[in-house]
């Protein structure tokens, strides 16, 4: 079965063949000029061997030309006019030029010719047209054959690059996906990890107070259902967020420096409140911030929080400090945060965790540095405990100078003063 299904013709070609075999038996039973013998059924018979081979030449082109030409040679010899016969064979060369190999393209170059000359000379032409006619037909033939082949194999060549384009762009389009997903994770776990980080320490402190200090339990709850509630707003704004805007998008052909809305992510003004949520589960945060203050955009404000969020979270669930120390500085032309702890009194130098982490968090904060061009380093430091520091090249950052003084979430938070001014006592300020 398929053998037969191969040498199934195509339409078009059984077409032709039919097409060919009417025509010639209707102008031989209709047009029969001396000395041609009259048109019988030998002549229907040889018509029908000469022109229905033709439905097959795309899959046998060698044999149709041997059996177009060997009837159309038997045609000629038995005193039939050679009719629109003259142009089976013919067609049946351009096949063969347009599909076999060299060799058996000149041997049928050669057969053609000779079934050529044969119908000149049956038809008693002069020997200077019988030969140039031989001549003629074999090449233009042969020429159009050629360029058939030469067409087929630039389609062949680009039905397989287009197989290779549709394949590249399945392999994009799951490549897309994947960078999604892992920008997705990646937003969930800065997210969502502090907060319920706050929510587990609190909700178990709650529970070991229950009975032996209510108000504390009472407190704790309530702190755990504030955590929550950031929780769900900070999900709001990620999904609002991942649903509209790139925030990658220095690495993609969107522009890093496309505007998004301040009121979608969070900035380097919230560090002070992460702070105090942290204060409230137990670790004490000093924030620090030293430079002129300047707006930067949204997409490093963003970057900023992140890596105190999750640096300050690692803190809270894997090391043994009670305190942690964040530095925010603003240099002409690079912004630089620093987060730190020294470490439990009682732990050994470089010791960080004492619980697992799976490591994610680190790597998140490395891509992010990433995007905007910056650096992140963590490790730990010679006198115990762990420093993750962030750097961010600004380059032209417009400045904005800002008050040395403001307000967030009712507490007050202070400017370093400006190193260059001689003022100021060179001691860090903290949160008051």
């Amino acid at each position: 079965m398929p053998a037969l299904q191969a040498l199934r013709p195509r339409s078009a070609q059984v077409a032709l063949a039919v097409g060919f075999a009417v025509a010639g038996c209707l102008i031989g039973t209709f047009y029969h000029p001396e000395p041609w013998r009259p048109f019988g059924p030998g002549a229907y018979l040889l018509t029908l061997l000469i022109a229905l081979p033709l439905a097959l030449r795309e899959k046998r082109a060698s044999g149709v030309l041997v059996v177009t030409a060997a009837g159309f040679a038997g045609y000629l010899l038995l005193g039939y006019q050679p009719s629109l016969n003259f142009w089976c064979p013919t067609i049946a060369f351009v096949s063969v030029c347009a599909r076999e190999r060299r060799g058996r393209v000149v041997r049928g170059a050669v057969l053609l010719a000779a079934v050529i000359a044969l119908s000149g000379t049956c038809g008693r032409l002069p020997w200077p047209v019988t030969v140039v006619q031989a001549l003629i037909v074999p090449a233009v033939a042969c020429v159009v054959g050629l360029t058939q082949r030469r067409l087929a194999q630039r389609n062949a060549e680009l039905r397989r690059l287009t197989v290779l384009l549709d394949e590249q762009q399945r392999q994009e389009a799951r490549r897309a996906v994947l960078d999604e997903r892992f920008r997705i994770a990646r937003e969930l776990h800065d997210t969502i990890s502090q907060h319920m980080t706050i929510v587990t320490l609190q909700t178990g402190l709650a529970q070991y107070t229950f009975h032996s200090d209510p108000a504390a339990a009472h407190r704790a709850l309530g702190i755990a259902a504030t955590a929550g509630r950031d929780t769900l707003d900070d999900l709001r704004r990620l999904l609002v967020v991942l649903r509209t805007y790139d925030l990658g998008g220095a690495t993609g052909e969107q522009d890093p420096s496309a505007p998004i809305p301040d009121d979608l992510l969070a900035g380097i003004d919230r560090i002070p409140a992460l702070a105090e949520r942290l204060e409230a589960a137990g670790l004490r945060v000093v924030v620090h911030f030293s430079g002129a203050r300047r707006p930067l955009h949204p997409g490093i404000e963003l970057c900023a929080y992140r890596v105190v969020q999750e640096a300050l979270t690692n803190v809270a669930k894997h090391s043994t400090a009670h305190a942690a120390d964040v530095t925010v500085d603003y240099l002409d032309q690079e912004l630089r945060v620093t987060v730190l702890d020294e470490g439990a009194p009682d732990a050994a130098p470089g010791a960080f965790a004492n619980t697992p982490g799976s490591g994610h968090g680190l790597i998140g904060m490395r891509e992010r540095a990433k995007i905007w061009h910056g650096s992140l380093t963590a490790g730990a430091r010679p006198g115990g405990g762990f420093q993750v520091r962030l750097r961010i090249p600004l380059g032209e950052e417009v400045a904005s100078p800002a008050p040395k003084e403001d307000t967030l979430r009712g507490r007050t938070r202070v400017q370093d003063p400006d190193p260059d001014s001689g003022s100021g006592s060179g001691q860090r300020p903290t949160m008051t």
